[in-house]
């Protein structure tokens, strides 16, 4: 039986473990912490459970497929619960909305907001499906390995003008503006700027549409564990806690993976789903490839990190839905500050999570746990001592949640946190701190992107955010569909 090995157990890495040892290799999965999930950690304090993110769960399909190979049912492991709205939006004037793949809903909210654009809305609904299935259907799990597959691919990428932006294309086909933001910030949510993100990100609106938006009980993380015993139950080997030293080469292709702890581990292929410039210049510093692709990456755009307030309130809040975003009074300066001038604004949108409205149990009784997220430059943007700057911030963000939303907050704390780009440097060697790996950029994206398959190191897969198609749940199970199916190939 051949063997394999994964490095990193956050979603990308398990659902390539889950594949590979359901294809009958022998697989390995290496995670420097004691839990699984990489960036969808957890915490408990004070009796408050505190998912790090990320929250947003589509694409349900993808993940039961996971189960579906081996004749297992996810509902076994995990329950996925339906979320609705997706999210309420709201901004300084006044004005809410809430988003939802509930046709009836949703069009009387633009007819509320914006009359006027209910055609273009159409007319955006049918784009968004065109790229939905170019994008999604048919690219998302394609490996990029050579130009000519990016070759193959620019005629659909031009007939939906991938080269405008997300914000741009909106705006052919909507007017009013609270709707272009509506309609244009979920690239946020993968680390991308609307205002330069390729329009193909579009598709995101179709695939939540279509397959809606989940909370898995227990939090995000218990997915991540869920996905775990669906890896155990069918044979793998999960090694927890030993943190990977370097990645060893001979010749062309990898041949040891070596833990901090001492261990060694000889496997026919090996993957990453860690951080894309750390797999490169420090697992693989001892190769002249780790450091030819490490100074190529330092020359790339990396996306913003994040600025994440944990807490915990006495009392509930039915009303409070459970994804908001506080859209603050700037837009486009507000982006611009975060991915180009590096300055930490005056005033910013924050992303509320609120998930003991859908699930109590993430709370002690009569209480609610909610989490307050800010984007804010990486360190290589924004290279200020956290340590110092956090606590002054975690009081801006929670007076501002306070200010919109909950007026007696700081009556009502009981605990609070947070978590910022140093953190995310620390805990997961991620380049700047950043939060979602390379910028989702026309340019930084499919074969432009890191390549499933490393180029030079025959037996070397990456996974995961830095690959094809991007961040986001749905985005790193789609890349470890594309590496799986090389990596099985390969390995006959």
């Amino acid at each position: 039986m051949k063997k394999a090995c994964i490095i990193g157990a956050g979603f990308g890495g398990l659902a390539l473990a889950i594949r590979l040892q359901a294809a009958g290799i022998e697989t390995t999965l290496v995670e420097a912490r004691e839990q699984v999930g990489g960036r969808a950690g957890v915490w408990q304090r004070e009796g408050f459970t505190f998912d790090a993110g990320p929250t947003v769960i589509t694409d349900p399909n993808s993940l039961r497929d996971l189960w579906t190979l081996t004749g297992h049912d996810i509902a076994d492991d995990i329950e996925l619960m339906p979320v609705m709205p997706f999210y309420r939006l709201n901004w300084t004037d006044g004005v809410t909305f809430d988003y939802s793949n509930d046709d009836v809903a949703l069009r009387r909210e633009i007819t509320r907001v914006a009359p006027q654009d209910i055609g273009g809305y159409e007319e955006f609904l049918r784009y968004a499906e065109g790229v939905y299935q170019e994008g999604y259907v048919r690219l998302g799990d394609e490996a990029f390995l050579d130009f000519s597959s990016m070759v193959k691919a620019a005629p659909a990428l031009a007939r939906y003008q991938a080269w405008r932006s997300v914000y741009s294309m909106v705006s052919h086909f909507v007017k009013d503006e609270h709707l272009r933001q509506a309609l244009s910030f979920h690239t946020l949510l993968v680390g991308g700027n609307p205002m330069t993100t390729s329009a193909i990100y579009a598709l995101i609106h179709k695939l939540e549409k279509d397959g809606g938006v989940w909370w898995a009980r227990g939090g995000t993380n218990k997915l991540a564990q869920a996905m775990a015993r669906q890896f155990e139950r069918i044979g793998g080997i999960l090694r927890l806690g030993d943190k990977v030293a370097a990645i060893h080469t001979i010749g062309d292709h990898v041949s040891e993976v070596e833990c901090q702890s001492g261990w060694r581990g000889r496997f026919d292929a090996v993957a990453s789903n860690g951080d894309i410039m750390h797999s490169y210049r420090d697992l693989l510093a001892g190769t002249a490839r780790g450091q030819d692709m490490a100074k190529k990456l330092a020359r790339k755009r990396f996306t913003p990190s994040v600025f994440v307030v944990h807490f915990g309130l006495e009392g509930t809040w039915p009303g409070i839905p459970h994804h908001s975003v506080l859209f603050g009074p700037g837009y486009k300066g507000l982006l611009e500050d975060i991915f180009e001038h590096g300055v930490l604004p005056r005033d910013f949108s924050i992303y509320l999570h609120h998930p003991s409205v859908t699930d109590p149990a993430m709370a002690p009784p009569g209480k609610s746990t909610f989490y307050a997220l800010v984007p804010v430059a990486n360190l290589g943007k924004l290279p200020v001592d956290w340590k110092d700057v956090g606590p002054l911030l975690e009081r801006r963000v929670l007076a501002e949640v306070s200010r919109r939303l909950i007026p007696d907050l700081e009556d009502r704390l009981v605990t609070s946190f947070h978590y910022a780009p140093s953190d995310f440097e620390t805990d997961f060697s991620a380049w700047k701190g950043n939060a979602f790996s390379l910028e989702p950029l026309l340019t930084q994206s499919a074969w432009f992107r890191g390549h499933n398959r490393d180029d030079k190191l025959k037996n070397f897969y990456l996974v995961g955010a830095g690959t094809h198609p991007g961040a986001g749940i749905p985005g790193v199970v789609a890349s470890a569909r594309a590496t799986a199916r090389l990596m099985v190939e390969d390995l006959k």
